[in-house]
């Protein structure tokens, strides 16, 4: 046995023990609607593994684009305040998202130092999924 096998071998027998964020049931679900058979638990949980995997760095794309888009947006608040203006830019102004804004229900806390919201947006997220060749938008008749 070659030692990339052991190490194979060892990672499948971790799957046994290892749960998912992603549940078993929900897994089985979706492979049986696309047609996966397959009676190997170690092989469904690697599959879950996987796809929280590609979830966790859409998220993490998608807060990238909301920071990046929050910054740009705090950037202009303070470039319109001018010299003489006495207000500090506050963070829960600077990470204000309109209403006309579509938002999905991911709010993240940024770091310990300063306990600001971002909240993530349709825009962000389409931005993210763009990244991995998934097109978000809905047809123009919808809009």
């Amino acid at each position: 046995e070659t030692r990339k096998d052991r190490s194979l071998v060892d990672f499948l027998l971790m799957l046994d023990d290892y749960e998912p964020l992603i549940p078993d049931e929900v897994t089985e679900y979706y492979l049986q609607r696309v047609g996966f058979d397959c009676q190997d638990a170690r092989l469904k949980r690697l599959l879950a593994l996987a796809a929280q995997k590609f979830v966790s760095d859409i998220a993490a794309d998608a807060y990238q684009h909301a920071r990046i888009r929050t910054n740009a947006a705090s950037g202009r608040a303070r470039a319109n305040q001018g010299p003489g203006s006495s207000r500090v830019g506050c963070p829960s102004h600077s990470l204000h998202v309109s209403s006309t804004r579509t938002c999905f229900a991911l709010v993240y806390l940024s770091n310990s130092q300063d306990r600001t919201r971002t909240t993530l947006t349709m825009e962000d997220l389409s931005a993210a999924l763009s990244e991995y060749g998934i097109n978000s938008r809905k047809p123009e008749f919808y809009l």
